[in-house]
């Protein structure tokens, strides 16, 4: 009996879109980052390093290449267009890899080079949330040195507790806090909104900023320092990316509606009323969005965005741990402890390994750095790699999964590859003055990744040398019939077309087989999800042995055992006090075979040795698994 597995398209479950609460928790997840870049933009865009004058066509050059920024790239690009692009209702640059790797499938080379891109630009992902982080909180408590002078020594001692307090409670999980995400959210734009309005009454000469001239007029006027000035402008657009990775929770639709609704334009007044505030009192270029604010409502404000940059903060550390959630499913990383920290919310998990390691490298930032302003510097490099990144691969979907006309494409592609092009461009710079950090984080992570999966194709074609292929011992299974006991054996391997070690260890040890024999393989496709209906490939090769394929989407969770309570195949009996499972653990040891250097083939035996276990990641009972090891040279 064989059963194949087809794969069907998977609906998205959301609620009507219409829904106020669906707006409401949308704006608290997706728009925390790009909400809080007020706090340090324009700050840094007149810091004086860029040599941009606070003058009148300074200003209103600068507010017209913030407007249009984020028109072009975060409204048309994102909202408009690469939302489009998901991946059966998911989105992120993990996803649209999957969906880029099965649009070049035909393409082996180019979906090769297309899977590097999304590593990279998932490694970039991490890079950027560590800066995230550091940056928002540093800049929202930095408020405190314009209310109260005295205290500016307090500035980092207070954000470091802020942000350590916000790692220590992620491992007992955020719902019930999260309830408050999406209101502070939107009363943060609603406040913003109405700051910029103030602000604007007092000056309405920078609403001639919405005029796209003034940002070519800055361009011909400043041609030294045109471009490079993108490296300040991009602060505007940090977060951009969440809006299409968050895509899963949402939907389209509610997050494209906050978008315009309330998003933007509570950005765009706010910026245009701290560029009405520079034009009457230049001096206030040292912080304008505090100094925007009443006196008598600037300590309210710094309450206000310490809350909101959190908020941030704790939607980039979800994201963190959502993408390695992904990561681990499509075996791009080693398996890690998941841990769910809310029974009603499937998304809701903490992965310690990753906030640890987000924690001490946020602190370290905060110290080492000291001042948004620093920060900034190092801030750009990650986002427009992976905006470029973004492109790329939707180019690639367009072109070879939605066979979209090229003579309409390809205008709209090379629109979106200049603009990013040229922001890239802009950052490039800040690798020299602080921004080397997010790169290196990036190209270290992105070593592990593809250390991974090379020394995982290594160690399968090394197992391959010494596989038995599955007719041949069953053949001599029915020559030399061995003892046979009750019960039914299941042995987890990767390869369903050859005999586990770890069968042929116990067959050698133990010189008995159960009387079924189930050769169990699990597969992760490129899909988020699968219908439980098409879960299973099953194959009965006669005298009790089977093969199963279990397939799962990339967003979920490999539970076996409830699978396999599922699986209603004749001769088979799951019964969980007469089901035991077989696992084969290997031990890599470095060689001098060809395969990769040395030092990759430590680093790989390294991440071997301390991935998690197979029981766990499988949710297999503790008491009904039997694993047995074998050292593999590589």
């Amino acid at each position: 009996m064989r059963e194949t597995t087809v794969h069907a398209s998977h609906e998205q479950a959301h609620p009507p879109s219409s829904s106020l609460g669906l707006l409401v928790a949308a704006t608290g997840v997706v728009y925390g980052d790009i909400g809080t870049s007020p706090l340090y933009t324009l700050k840094e865009v007149f810091a004086g390093h860029y040599g941009v004058q606070v003058n009148h066509d300074g200003v209103l050059g600068i507010l017209s290449l913030i407007f249009w920024s984020l028109i072009w790239i975060v409204s048309l690009k994102y909202v408009l267009f690469i939302l489009r692009a998901d991946n059966e209702g998911e989105g992120g640059v993990m996803a649209l890899t999957a969906l880029a790797r099965r649009a070049s499938a035909a393409h082996p080379r180019l979906s090769s080079l297309l899977v590097l891109l999304g590593l990279f630009g998932a490694a970039l992902f991490y890079g950027d949330s560590m800066i995230t982080p550091a940056i928002s909180v540093l800049s929202a408590v930095e408020g405190l040195e314009v209310a109260l002078p005295g205290l500016g020594h307090w500035v980092v001692p207070v954000t470091v507790i802020l942000l350590i307090g916000l790692f220590l409670i992620q491992k007992h999980g955020t719902a019930r806090i999260g309830i408050l995400f999406g209101p502070v959210m939107v009363a943060w734009f609603v406040v913003l909104g109405a700051l910029g309005v103030y602000g604007i009454q007092r000056n309405p000469e920078v609403l001639l900023a919405l005029n796209p001239w003034w940002a070519l007029n800055f361009f011909l006027a400043h041609p030294g320092i045109g471009v490079a000035i993108l490296g300040a402008v991009v602060l505007a657009l940090t977060g951009a990316e969440a809006l299409y990775a968050d895509m899963g929770h949402f939907g389209r639709q509610p997050i494209a509606r906050a978008w315009f609704a309330l998003v933007l334009p509570g950005l765009v007044l706010n910026y245009f009323g701290q560029g009405a505030l520079l034009l009457e009192d230049p001096e206030a270029a040292r912080n304008p969005f505090y100094l925007l604010a009443p006196e008598w409502a600037l300590l309210p404000m710094i309450g206000l965005a310490t809350l909101a940059t959190i908020i941030a903060s704790q939607a980039v550390i979800s994201g963190a741990f959502s993408l390695t959630q992904q990561a681990i499913q499509l075996g791009c990383v080693p398996r890690m402890q998941i841990q769910h920290t809310s029974s009603a919310a499937q998304g809701q998990i903490y992965i310690g390994v990753v906030n640890w390691a987000l924690m001490v490298s946020v602190v370290l930032l905060v110290i080492g750095f000291g001042s948004s302003g620093a920060l900034a510097a190092a801030y750009g490099v990650a986002v427009t790699t992976t905006m470029l990144i973004d492109t790329l691969l939707v180019a690639s979907v367009m072109l070879l999964l939605w066979k979209f006309p090229r003579w309409l494409a390809i205008p709209i592609l090379l629109g979106f590859l200049f603009v990013d092009s040229l922001f890239f461009a802009a950052n490039v710079p800040k690798i020299f003055q602080g921004g080397a950090f997010p790169v290196l984080a990036g190209i270290a992570l992105f070593t592990l990744m593809t250390t991974w999966q090379r020394g995982k194709q290594i160690l399968f074609a090394r197992l391959d040398e010494t596989a038995l292929p599955l007719p041949v011992f069953i053949n001599s299974i029915c020559l030399q019939p061995p003892h046979r006991v009750e019960g039914t054996a299941v042995f987890l391997t990767a390869r369903p077309d050859a005999v586990p070690h770890a069968l042929l260890h116990n067959l050698l040890h133990n010189q008995v087989l159960h009387e079924q024999v189930v050769l169990l393989t699990v597969v992760t496709e490129d899909s988020p999800r699968l219908p439980v209906e098409r879960r299973f490939e099953v194959e009965h090769y006669g005298e009790g042995f089977f093969r199963i394929i279990l397939h799962f989407g990339f967003m979920e969770e490999p539970d076996v055992p409830a699978a396999l309570r599922l699986c209603r195949v004749e001769g088979l009996d799951f019964s969980p006090m007469r089901t035991t499972y077989f696992l084969s653990r290997e031990t890599v040891i470095p060689s001098k075979r060809i395969g990769m250097a040395n030092w990759r083939e430590g680093l790989f035996a390294f991440m071997q040795r301390n991935s998690n276990s197979s029981m766990r990641y499988f949710q297999l009972p503790v008491n009904r698994v039997i694993e047995l090891g074998t050292q593999v040279e590589i």
